[in-house]
């Protein structure tokens, strides 16, 4: 079927019949032609590999940050720890290479499911390839595959239980289960994947195929999320005795909470005025104000039992919020444009960006993970050796990282804006049968991305929780331009 490709120049066939001798002569000219025809795809993949190469070899073993530990080890922690499982089955026969080497080669699976899924939807191959540039070329993406964290886990877990849901036209029941099962999957390794929950439930809804037929696999798939949830909590109630994803709640509030109140005017009672930071604390920006050893909610949960301090805290944010909205509401949608900038800067008060960026010497992060937590850590589970930087290598990726090495901004505004369009074309009730497919899968890419981010930011800004945008706003937009070009051309055909 592939070697009757309209697309066959000879040159091709003859360079890859030189190239591989081995196979015959059909085959070859049948891979030769596939690989013409997603040229572009191709290239992309080729380059994504290229550089994920760079980063095996310029960081040895692998990248740790500050949260590392947790999921060498049973530490504590305000997230859940399902990434811990991946892990230590990767060290039980392998090390921390091996652990970088599958999580280079997760980024570029996703981008190749993206890309062959965005073609069975109809997009044209150039829109398909520019759906996956970002998640390949993207260094900030790139670092988070080299370190030993969560977040690669996570996007992968995101892009399978939705093309899942995707692959064919219409769901099937056991795609809704095993869909369900794979996001449900994606909370035990980062707890905003609960906000998955919700959009893809809406796209079974906007699916149609009958009211009860739709409602039956939204409801299936909410079940079959709340299973691996469910077995989590179980776990977690059996060895520690606590029945939740993790300690992340309504206390995880307060960093957003303090650093946007003005407490001059604040109205808090006397055992919660304390938890007011000064000027100079609140230019720490949340995430210090959560976890700094000086934020002023230490003292509590340093004095009083955990539960009396959160309730105490909680207290206090419920005060912010209904007391001051408009600070809080100013300072999220300040952090929520953020993304869409033209450069990739840090802010004061933000997570310093400097964290996810490539450096000239091993980054170590105090207090959990110092150069000797490091070196036990791969003592222990194995890297080959104490961790090295290979100098001109890293050089290059930190010089490619910061001299544009990312998604731009508008760029990313383009694909939210196409994704919105390509969405809100469902609306429309006279789109074809191949428009609404589109605009189906454009939507759901679309809420699922704008949920994990708005979600993310409600707690705190960081440049590691926008990488999610990359397998679903980016997906979005180009769908959405597909939605948009393909209705313009369906109003211009005669009849």
């Amino acid at each position: 079927m592939l070697g009757n490709s309209q697309v066959k120049p000879v040159a091709v066939d003859r360079q890859a019949g030189q190239a591989l001798p081995g196979q015959p002569p059909r085959r070859r000219a049948a891979m030769a032609a596939v690989l013409w025809r997603h040229r572009l795809a191709a290239a992309l993949l080729t380059a994504g590999l290229a550089l994920r190469v760079l980063a095996e070899i310029a960081y040895r073993p692998a990248l740790f940050y500050i949260d590392t530990p947790r999921y060498l080890y049973n530490a504590d922690g305000m997230d859940p720890v399902g990434y811990k499982g991946p892990l230590r089955t990767i060290l039980l026969v392998a090390n921390f290479n091996t652990v970088a080497a599958i999580q280079h080669l997760l980024g570029l699976a996703m981008a190749l499911v993206i890309y062959l899924l965005l073609l069975r939807r109809g997009t044209s191959r150039w829109l398909a390839a520019l759906a996956i540039a970002p998640i390949v070329l993207d260094a900030y993406q790139l670092q988070t595959e080299q370190t030993i964290m969560p977040g690669t886990w996570f996007e992968a877990l995101i892009v399978a239980g939705l093309a899942i849901l995707l692959w064919r036209p219409k769901a099937s029941w056991r795609a809704v289960v095993a869909a369900g099962i794979v996001l449900g999957t994606s909370a035990t390794v980062a707890q905003v994947g609960e906000a998955l929950i919700l959009p893809v439930a809406v796209y079974l809804l906007a699916a149609g195929g009958g009211w009860r037929q739709a409602t039956g696999k939204a409801a299936t798939l909410c079940a079959a999320c709340a299973l691996p949830i469910l077995v989590y909590c179980t776990g977690s109630y059996l060895l520690t005795g606590d029945f939740f994803l993790s300690h992340s709640g309504v206390t995880s509030f307060y960093g957003r909470m303090a650093a946007a109140a003005d407490c001059a005017t604040l109205r808090v009672p006397a055992g919660e005025r304390g938890m007011c930071p000064d000027k100079a604390q609140q230019a720490m920006g949340s995430d210090w104000l959560e976890y700094g050893d000086g934020s002023p909610i230490r003292p509590y949960y340093s004095g009083l039992p955990r539960a009396e301090a959160d309730s105490m805290i909680a207290g206090f944010d419920h005060r912010v919020l209904t007391q001051q909205p408009l600070r809080v509401l100013a300072a999220y949608s300040r952090d929520v444009v953020k993304p869409f900038a033209l450069t990739r800067t840090g802010s004061p008060g933000d997570t310093p960006i400097s964290r996810w960026q490539f450096q000239l010497t091993f980054p170590y992060y105090a207090p959990h993970a110092t150069m000797p937590i490091v070196k036990a850590a791969i003592d222990q589970f194995g890297g080959g050796g104490p961790p090295t930087v290979w100098r001109p290598v890293a050089a290059f990726l930190r010089s490619y990282q910061l001299d544009g090495g990312y998604t731009p901004g508008p760029l990313l505004a383009v694909f939210t804006l196409a994704g919105l369009a390509g969405s809100a074309s469902l609306l429309r009730r006279r789109a074809d049968r191949g428009t609404r497919q589109l605009a189906l899968a454009c939507l759901l890419f679309f809420i699922s991305g704008v949920s994990v981010l708005l979600i993310s930011d409600l707690f705190e800004f960081s440049w590691r929780y926008q990488l999610p945008a990359l397998v679903t706003i980016a997906p979005a937009g180009a769908l959405g331009i597909g939605v948009i070009t393909r209705s313009i051309r369906t109003r211009r055909s005669p009849g």
